[in-house]
């Protein structure tokens, strides 16, 4: 199968339906021995230092691997993204734009979808067909999902690393399934972790220290259950068509679209506390403002750029945030135990005989 770089989460069953093999290209980044020579090959082509890594590291991958056809999200995703593929068809590839609509729109979204699956040559029954084969797939990430929050037998990074592979299914989906299904009934089989494990959610795109930073929470008492944006790869609300399916996928769409699902996630999975994830020279870093006023719970906000590995300052933030949310924890139950012991005390009033 001929090779397609995607900058982001596209519809993926069109490319299949065509004959293509998906690359998420943001993946190839983030699992190159050495990713930083990849963002200094854009920087050498010219592209500004203050512009996102992850978009000097897309068009280093597509350099560096020789992909010649590229989806590229010119709507839904980073507003860079379009003098990104501008750029691209100047050193000659194909690149091809693909806007989610501004709101989660059905019938917008599925002449989008019309527009691309004739792009590539391929039909929206064609493209219906392969969604119903990924649909296996989907459920064992959102099964390994489940296992992370619910049966407490699943890592923090194990979770990330599964369901951001969702995008493009490392490119066989196939093969991505049959494993997947093996470490679902490794994972079914392990005994479950510690109760008084802290619990956090992770919200914003995927961290460019991702490894590191899961193993690192780990490492001091806590574990990451919830996956916001990395779920959402998983489409755990697949509806009822392909249209359907990416308009319920809430990362495209307005901040409180994405709200609605990260607050009900937080109750269902008793979260003590959430790390909000900011690429640097993002305009989504702005949303760090709304997430802190909607979202009733301890907060860190962490900012990655190219910086792919934990620096102590970092490290140092997210030992004091744990230890900030230890220390309420206790607090809480000491409270909780006043409470219960004051009730069950016999009152001053009581008659002596009751005393006994």
């Amino acid at each position: 199968m001929k090779k397609i770089g995607i900058t982001t989460t596209v519809p993926v069953e069109v490319l299949i339906a065509a004959g293509y093999q998906a690359v998420d290209l943001n993946n190839v980044l983030v699992s190159d021995p050495r990713p930083g020579r990849l963002i200094t090959i854009a920087e050498r082509a010219g592209f500004p230092l203050n512009c996102c890594s992850w978009i000097k590291g897309i068009y280093g991958v597509c350099m560096e691997t020789g992909i010649k056809d590229v989806i590229c999200v010119t709507s839904g995703d980073c507003s860079n993204t379009v003098m990104l593929m501008e750029t691209l068809k100047l050193k000659g590839l194909n690149a091809v734009p693909f806007a989610y609509p501004e709101n989660p729109d059905i019938p917008r979204l599925q002449e989008a979808l019309e527009a691309l699956a004739a792009n590539l040559g391929t039909t929206l029954e064609a493209a219906d067909n392969v969604r119903n084969e990924l649909q296996s797939a989907r459920d064992l990430a959102l099964k390994l999902d489940e296992l992370t929050w619910k049966q407490n037998t699943v890592g923090g990074w194990e979770n990330h690393l599964w369901l951001v592979s969702a995008s493009d299914f490392n490119g066989d989906f196939r093969k991505y399934r049959a494993e997947l299904n093996n470490l679902v009934v490794t994972c079914s089989q392990r005994p479950p972790r510690p109760a008084e494990e802290i619990r956090l959610a992770y919200i914003g795109v995927p961290p460019v220290y991702a490894r590191e930073l899961y193993n690192f929470i780990e490492k001091n008492g806590a574990r990451v259950v919830f996956n916001e944006i990395q779920r959402q790869f998983a489409m755990p609300e697949p509806g009822g068509s392909l249209a359907e399916q990416y308009s319920n996928y809430t990362y495209p769409y307005s901040i409180h679209e994405r709200l609605k699902d990260i607050t009900t996630e937080l109750e269902r999975r008793r979260i003590d506390g959430v790390i909000h994830y900011v690429q640097a020279f993002c305009h989504r870093g702005i949303g760090d403002i709304i997430f802190r006023d909607a979202i009733d719970l301890p907060v860190l906000t962490l900012e990655g750029n190219d910086d792919f590995f934990l620096n102590s300052h970092i490290k140092t933030r997210i030992e004091a945030f744990l230890d900030m949310i230890q220390r309420s924890r206790i607090r809480s139950a000491n409270d909780r135990k006043g409470k219960l012991e004051r009730a069950l005390a016999p009152s001053k009033n009581t008659p002596p005989s009751l005393h006994k």
